[in-house]
């Protein structure tokens, strides 16, 4: 019988990136959250890479605008922690917060993992996102106050208070204790005209437990990516690029809108794979556009 060490090296396919080294710019922990599903899976090593305020580069908390979009920004850090320690890779998350995209009631946060290759020349982004605690309040009483804390998940997840209105940039971040946020809603509505407190969910990674599940989620679909190596050239990647519609109606059978096929496709030559998508067969009728108008 093989030895337990032996069955599993036969079973994980080989890394291109086994003992590579890739640079991570963060400043808010983020290596802890990325760097696991990625040294696992990949067999590298996760730098972390200091000495660049990334804040410079856009906040939440809007003192700073993002300038770009949020694929744009994660590169931007990514090229900047490449810079920082000479890597030919780097890896860069950046975070997005809006309603959610199914009904439009729930804050939604989608997570960015992007692995940039110049030895290769290839870009891979892994993404994850979901439910998110972002949200905020305009209190005069600290029973207000401490109704949206619970509802947020204070303490747990940390709160940032201002006076008057989200653009006062007299900004207290971090609080992570009850006395804390007392006395920084005492003070904001002190000193605010309208004698309010904006508070808002800190949706820094290390000050928000479930933003951290998401980015960990991006970074295994990350790792998952970069597994996938194409059949033609062996280039890390190779993954869906292209999804086609047309998944026939289970009552009228017509094409709906539903995935009936995808395409795979390389990071790095033209190679593409057309298939059909497993366990697919007919559309709910509910999702037809001649059934359900």
């Amino acid at each position: 019988m093989p030895a337990m060490n032996e069955h599993r090296s036969a079973q994980r396919p080989v890394s291109r990136y086994a003992g590579s080294v890739a640079a991570l710019l963060t400043k808010h922990g983020k290596e802890r959250i990325i760097a696991p599903p990625l040294e696992e899976a990949l067999g590298c090593l996760v730098e972390h890479v200091a000495g660049y305020d990334t804040d410079l580069l856009g906040t939440f908390t809007r003192e700073v605008a993002r300038p770009g979009s949020q694929l744009e920004a994660a590169r931007r850090k990514a090229r900047i922690g490449m810079d920082l320690s000479g890597r030919p890779l780097g890896i860069s998350s950046e975070g997005a917060f809006g309603p959610d995209p199914f009904t439009g009631l729930f804050a939604w946060n989608t997570e960015a993992v992007i692995w940039i290759d110049d030895e290769l020349g290839i870009e891979v982004v892994g993404a994850a996102s979901g439910k998110t605690n972002f949200a905020h309040c305009l209190g005069v009483a600290w029973d207000e106050v401490e109704a949206f804390a619970r509802s947020a998940g204070f303490p747990e997840h940390w709160l940032v208070v201002r006076p008057g209105n989200e653009h006062d940039d007299r900004i207290r971040k971090g609080i992570s204790d009850r006395d804390a946020l007392r006395e920084a809603f005492r003070s904001a509505c002190k000193e605010a005209e309208n004698g309010s407190a904006f508070i808002e969910t800190d949706m820094r990674a290390h000050a928000n437990p479930t933003r951290r599940e998401t980015i960990a989620r991006a970074a295994g679909d990350l790792a998952q990516k970069l597994m996938s190596l194409c059949p033609a050239c062996g280039s890390p990647g190779f993954w869906s690029v292209e999804r086609i519609p047309g998944l026939p109606c289970e009552e009228c059978g017509a094409p709906t809108n539903e995935t009936r096929a995808e395409i795979r496709g390389c990071r790095k030559c033209p190679h593409r794979v057309t298939s059909v998508r497993e366990g697919s067969g007919h559309a709910p009728a509910a999702r037809c556009p001649r059934c359900n108008p």
